[in-house]
């Protein structure tokens, strides 16, 4: 049987720059000389999932009972032998093939709705697509076997993250595609480390808790009759790294010399195919259960949903709500815990740490339809004391909350220089969107300069950092103006005025003599300009 927890399966990549493959509890084997320092999957996905399943395993298997026990052992890790004693009582869940219960897979031995291997991963084409001969960007037949590892890797991945897939085909315990977010310590580069950093407090499960935290352990809870799989009614909390709402089983065949579509490396059982069934788990009222994911609020009273990747991807428009929590979004467990307990009682020392970062990305879906992998690294800037914490948290916001509204401001100008009043052309069109999107990359830089130069004197700095923002958004948004709505010698005299029209509009704004330039100015703390002298009856913005 391959055997997940003592086999050597996982691909990494060491300081040094070596690759191996180690199993899971080799995580801090040679941890001092040349440690484990990220995983080596040829996909972005099986990355990101690879240290979900980590950060899972640890947190079933190895939590740390107190903060005081989690810093003794981010000080001093453990050895390979502790975590593989912590394993072994989960072991018997981790078995990828083989009699008996299997990894992921659904108790009953399936036989009906054979499926090729390469539909665990998203991008490849579904039944309708190959019958009408419309893979024409993702072909089909690229994987046709996988060997056991990436296997393991894509049925945790699809189990994690399983988008809606049709009648009775469930999504994920956080909904498709769900977005993560962890924390990524900057004076310790071991992948260790970045594990332990978002591993919660907690206690192992008992024996008798196993089938509630790995749910391929007893018969599968199924859905047809509207069944709900919540936390302590009928699920152990720890499930929420373990969900599995589609009813799979792998089929293997022996292929000597054969090598995994995937990761090219040999093997010589390769999974060729998967069964499945509908109306496997039906997962309810989990947020925020998982400490990776961010949530938020549709609605007055209505219940919490974890948050997804959107597109045009992760910019730091999203910092409220993945980093500081909103009236209606609240920052992952995980991130929580980091910035308000773990990273301050870390920086107690004489010599400052280094600034950490965070990570946050996962898969765009549109329905069953992969829009693509958002992947996103943020510093996290931070201040001496939690008081002046509290002033950077707030300096965020208000930055944020002056550049979306630019932004807004920005599209709607361009939309008029380039429109007329009655065309029918949404604000969410692609050249809008484009726009908009420029607009945050042009100014993320900016951003976090700004940020992390005022986390070092908050007291002193509030007036020169609005100031200094409020020059750079009036610069990009002008540019960006003139580019995507330029007036040339060859434009028409109806658009150039339609054009001016528009640039004044936006300069109304820029400089607070508009009702949205007001709010600008009150979100950024500055002064209101005097208002401009009547001029033929017409107030004219500077």
């Amino acid at each position: 049987m391959f055997d997940l927890i003592k086999t050597s399966w996982i691909p990494i990549r060491r300081r040094s720059g070596k690759t191996e493959t180690i199993r899971p509890s080799q995580i801090v084997e040679n941890i001092e000389a040349d440690p484990v320092v990220d995983f080596d999957w040829p996909r972005v996905d099986f990355q990101i999932a690879s240290i979900e399943f980590l950060i899972g395993l640890l947190a079933t298997a190895f939590p740390p009972a107190t903060e005081r026990k989690w810093r003794a052992l981010w000080r001093t890790p453990p050895t390979l032998e502790d975590l593989e004693v912590a394993f072994e009582p989960i072991r018997k869940a981790f078995n990828l093939d083989g009699p008996g219960p299997r990894f992921l897979q659904d108790f009953e031995p399936l036989s009906n709705g054979n499926e090729p291997i390469e539909r665990l991963l998203f991008e490849a084409p579904g039944e309708q697509t190959i019958k009408k001969n419309m893979d024409l960007l993702n072909h089909r037949n690229r994987a046709q076997r996988m060997g056991r590892p990436a296997a393991a890797m894509a049925l945790y991945t699809m189990q994690s993250w399983a988008p809606s897939g049709g009648k009775g085909n469930r999504t994920g315990l956080r909904g498709g595609g769900p977005l993560i977010t962890f924390v990524t310590p900057s004076d310790h580069d071991s992948l260790w480390h970045r594990c332990w950093a978002n591993v919660p407090l907690g206690t192992p499960p008992s024996e008798s808790d196993l089938p509630k935290v790995f749910p391929w352990l007893a018969p599968t809870l199924t859905s047809e009759k509207n069944l709900e799989i919540q936390p302590e009614l009928n699920a152990h909390p720890l499930q929420a790294w373990w969900g599995m709402p589609r009813r799979i089983r792998l089929n293997f065949e022996e292929q000597p010399d054969a090598r995994c579509d995937i990761t090219n490396e040999p093997d010589d059982i390769q999974a060729t195919g998967w069964c499945q069934r509908p109306y496997g788990a039906n997962y309810n009222y989990w947020a925020p259960r998982h400490p990776l994911t961010p949530t938020y609020r549709p609605g007055k009273d209505k219940e919490l949903l974890f948050q997804h990747p959107q597109p045009g991807g992760i910019r730091y428009r999203h910092w409220l709500g993945l980093v500081i929590p909103t009236d209606t979004s609240f920052e992952a467990p995980a991130i929580r815990t980091w910035r308000n307990d773990r990273q301050p009682d870390l920086d107690d020392g004489d010599t400052p740490r280094p600034m950490d970062r965070f990570f946050a990305g996962g898969a765009d879906f549109d329905n069953m339809k992969l829009r693509s992998f958002a992947e996103s690294h943020f510093p996290l800037p931070r201040a001496a004391t939690p008081e002046d914490q509290l002033l950077v948290d707030d300096m965020a916001r208000r930055l944020v909350q002056a550049s979306t509204l630019v932004a807004d401001t920005l599209r709607s100008t361009v939309r008029a220089a380039l429109f007329s009043a009655g065309a029918t052309v949404k604000l969410d069109a692609s050249l809008f969107t484009c726009l908009r999107e420029e607009f945050w990359n042009r100014t993320e830089p900016a951003f976090f300069g700004h940020l992390t130069r005022y986390s070092q004197n908050p007291t002193a700095a509030q007036d020169q950092t609005c100031h200094d923002w409020l020059a750079d958004l009036r610069r990009v948004a002008l540019d960006l103006f003139d580019e995507y709505a330029p007036a040339t010698p060859d434009t028409d005299i109806q658009e150039c005025i339609q054009i001016g029209n528009g640039r004044r509009w936006l300069l109304s704004t820029l400089y607070g003599h508009s009702k949205d330039g007001k709010q600008l100015f009150e979100f950024l703390k500055q002064p209101l300009p005097p208002k401009a002298p009547k001029k033929n009856g017409t107030n004219h913005a500077s």
